[in-house]
């Protein structure tokens, strides 16, 4: 592990070098690659930099204690020893999740799909909810949202909705997000006072880059009809809506939200896009299905994942037995407690899984 820090320490000096060069400076797509490679690597030379310092500091104490004998100053060189050694071993902890191998996607947009499961009306009502849950989550981060696509009900619920979020580092925060999604409740269309239960299906998919899919034109095939509902009311006097059909997979894809047909194309080829990576990723991650087993599930929409009960005011995450009573905070967007918690049990397994294989 160290030989490979000091080879982060000397690469992390190479880049910063090679971004003050003008020819690097002058070619930005080199110079964005750059500073990426250096936004990665600047936390991990920082740690590194802290647990050399705090070993240095245990090999100073030890040597000065040999030669000490007041005994006020070996007390306090005990304690600072003390300290330098619970430094130590807390800096090699986060070296080593620091070093586990990063997931391409993490710093990519995403594509986030809802769409309601069982319970007709009341799953629709809170896939209303649950959207507007990431889209305050994604304020309180200050990143953007765009809207694709909705199907209302008639009641303020959707039958389905899919829109993008815009900001550094949102695939990595959102990806534990995919899954089925429980609501136990009595909906306001009860009159008996029933507790309910409702499911609502999340997908969460990184915007794909032109590089990552590549789309035969001649496979797609583009509809044009008149926007309605949300969204659409300011636009719906002309045919801008676009629905476009994925001939080889099937996939169908609709954008209604912008007032022009060309931008509601290129959002959802963005969609398609998005979505044939994911399919890609998916065949990918079987072939990996032992590793798969081992991580917080991040994909398999079929999962249940997470249980919002409103009675008890309850949310329960059952992927890592993680019970939370403040539902209203969290569907209001506060949702930072459960995302931490979701990463450091994947981190937990991930770390698990390479020291099985270590040893």
């Amino acid at each position: 592990m160290f030989d490979q820090l000091e080879d982060l320490v000397r690469r992390l000096e190479e880049v910063m070098s090679e971004l003050s060069e003008p020819e690097v400076v002058n070619d930005q797509t080199r110079f964005r690659a750059l500073m990426k490679e250096q936004n990665d690597l600047a936390p991990i030379v920082e740690k590194y930099k802290e647990y050399a310092s705090a070993k240095q500091t245990i090999q100073d104490s030890l040597e000065m204690l040999e030669i000490e004998n007041d005994e006020e100053m070996r007390e306090m060189l005990k304690e600072e020893l003390s300290s330098a050694k619970n430094e130590v071993a807390s800096c090699e902890e986060e070296l080593k999740i620091l070093l586990l191998p990063k997931d391409p996607n993490d710093d990519k947009n995403v594509i986030v799909e809802i769409r309601a499961g069982a319970g007709g009306d009341e799953a629709a009502l809170f896939a209303a909810e649950i959207y507007r849950m990431y889209k305050n989550y994604a304020e309180s981060k200050r990143w953007r949202t765009e809207f694709i696509d909705v199907n209302e009900n008639g009641l303020g619920g959707f039958k389905e909705v899919s829109f993008m979020i815009n900001g550094q580092g949102a695939y990595s925060r959102l990806k534990y997000e995919s899954g089925v999604h429980r609501v136990q409740r009595i909906p306001a269309t009860e009159s008996g006072g029933r507790i309910h239960t409702s499911t609502v299906t999340v997908a969460i998919m990184p915007e794909a880059e032109e590089v990552d899919v590549q789309i035969d034109m001649n496979d797609c095939r583009f509809d044009v009809f008149r926007a309605s509902g949300n969204g659409g009311q300011c636009v719906n006097t002309t045919d801008s809506a676009v629905r476009l059909t994925h001939i080889p997979t099937g996939i169908v894809v609709s954008c209604q939200d912008e007032k022009s047909q060309l931008k509601n194309k290129d959002k959802a080829l963005k969609v398609l896009r998005a979505r044939l990576y994911e399919l890609e990723q998916a065949k990918a991650h079987d072939a990996e299905a032992e590793m798969r087993k081992s991580q917080i599930g991040t994909g398999d929409r079929a999962e249940k994942i997470r249980t919002y009960n409103f009675p008890q005011s309850r949310v329960t995450d059952h992927r890592i037995k993680l019970t939370l009573h403040r539902l209203e905070n969290i569907l209001g967007g506060d949702l930072d407690e459960v995302i931490d918690s979701l990463i450091a049990a994947d981190q937990a397994a991930k770390l698990s899984k390479l020291q099985e294989m270590g040893g």
